[in-house]
């Protein structure tokens, strides 16, 4: 097992733990991602020590660098700190019982083992003897290699016990099902299943940091299919349950929205590493349920599901516990936006329209743009291979009046005070109206961009409503 003892950081546990008289192991995630020879994504350690981890942990540190921050948890008996890009837990072995209603473990000293049988998944139990006199030895009571080897997902006890103990476990199966591209085995999954409901019970925090786990994965689509089929997606996120299925009328049907969300989603992922990105792939078809209508004539329409989608971003935001600030005005935005870029490829491209848009998207228009072609999930070649080329002229536009123009997050070259002075006014309805005149009139190409041309529309459009200028205009 030298793979996974190779940083010097191990010979360090080892001289304390060795100099102390106890016995000490490191324990899961790293020795799993030894194993399967992949870089831990978080660099987290875990050491299970027989006896007190939270006194080991001081020590180390001590001898690491004195000036380190040892954080405890001693209810749990638990104590970490961070070093260079490490990120090392201590916790004494324990064993732990739970109650029906809580996921709040009584806890008590305990062996190795106990520690082990406590664990999530077969994967996640081996360990690693830190003593110089048994350095290296690898113990794997549920045997969590073999595991490995045939790409199982699989807890080490009764999976009934493991999930009404500590529900978020069946958010954790998927999650690694999905990082790992592993099988959940078929009892342990059955059981995710009985116990869906339990879900209930965790947090909303902890479930959140689950689900963005697996919408960060390679192709997240396979961890939302099996949140479905595991009953467990209709209570964490029913926004996006709701998608499924296809209604037909006289011989007419709609794609499954559900499905062609998870493919928009697969597809941004292979080009993006955006959390916020991914999240509005994943929600930019969020209210087609609610706009869904049929007539004989069209077919299917979900008219205004961009509009209205955009408006539901907010409480499904505060309802799963994600930020309420830029991210979730960002997440708003692009549902809001998602079918512009798609009208302008199937029309003619005229300047004024790309210039609406590049002040409404601003700095967001390449990311829109990359959501766009990631909803082209068509399986007619020829269609999909039409949309990506008129796509790409749409942004040889985009470029075109970006550098034209200078659109992006313009604002107007006359603001509301330089008004307020020319005309001798106060604020009110008239300064807006001349504001939005000057606005529309360069979104439209009426006029450039710039400062003579806009003062000059101001004094026009001011005449217009009844206003005189103060004193004689500079157009300068």
């Amino acid at each position: 097992m030298n793979i996974c003892l190779n940083d010097g950081i191990f010979k360090i546990l080892s001289d304390v733990i060795t100099d102390e008289g106890v016995k000490a192991f490191v324990i899961g995630g790293w020795v799993r991602d030894c194993l399967l020879e992949r870089e831990h994504p978080d660099r987290d350690i875990d050491i299970v020590v027989i006896g007190n981890g939270i006194e080991i942990a001081k020590k180390v540190a001590r001898k690491i660098d004195p000036k380190i921050k040892v954080i405890t948890f001693k209810i749990f008996g638990t104590a970490m700190f961070r070093w260079n890009d490490y990120e090392i837990e201590f916790v004494g072995a324990r064993k732990e019982s739970y109650s029906k209603g809580s996921r709040k473990p009584v806890v008590e000293d305990g062996t190795l083992e106990d520690d082990q049988k406590r664990r999530d998944f077969t994967i996640n139990t081996l360990a690693v003897s830190l003593n110089k006199e048994t350095y290296d030895e690898f113990l794997d009571p549920f045997g969590g290699k073999d595991d490995l080897e045939k790409k199982i997902i699989r807890t080490p006890l009764d999976p009934d016990s493991t999930f009404s103990d500590d529900p978020l476990r069946m958010m954790r199966a998927i999650r690694f099902a999905t990082q790992l591209h592993f099988t959940i085995e078929k009892n342990t999954f059955n059981s995710i299943k009985h116990n869906a409901e339990r879900i209930t019970i965790v947090s909303q925090e902890r479930i959140i940091t689950e689900l963005n786990k697996i919408i960060m994965c390679d192709h997240p689509s396979t961890g939302f299919i099996l949140l479905e089929r595991a009953a467990l997606l209709t209570i964490i996120l029913p926004e996006i349950d709701n998608l499924k299925g296809v209604d037909i009328k006289e011989g007419k049907a709609h794609k499954d929205n559900f499905h062609h969300s998870l493919k928009v989603l697969d597809n941004i992922a292979k080009v993006t590493d955006n959390l916020w990105l991914r999240w509005a792939a994943l929600l930019h078809d969020i209210a087609k349920p609610v706009t869904k209508k049929y007539s004989p004539d069209t077919g299917w329409s979900f008219h205004g599901h961009e509009y209205i989608g955009s408006k539901m971003i907010p409480g499904i935001f505060r309802k799963l516990k994600l930020p309420l600030n830029e991210k979730m005005k960002y997440v708003q935005k692009l549902v809001d936006l998602h079918l512009r870029p798609i009208a302008l490829s199937q029309e003619e491209v005229t300047d004024s329209a790309v210039r609406r848009l590049l002040f409404e998207a601003g700095d967001d228009i390449d990311d829109l743009m990359m959501l766009c072609e990631a909803d082209i999930t068509s399986k007619n070649e020829a269609k999909k291979t039409k949309h990506l080329k008129n796509f790409r002229y749409v942004r040889e536009k985009l470029k075109e009046i970006e550098e034209k123009d200078a659109l992006r997050n313009f604002q107007p070259p006359v603001d509301g005070s330089e008004i307020i002075r020319t005309f001798g006014i106060k604020p009110g309805k008239e300064v807006g109206i001349i504001k939005n005149a000057i606005r529309e009139a360069i979104l439209d190409g009426i006029i450039p961009n710039e400062h003579k041309a806009a003062r000059k529309f101001m004094i026009e459009k001011g005449k217009e409503i009844g206003l005189t200028p103060c004193d004689p205009p500079e157009l300068s």
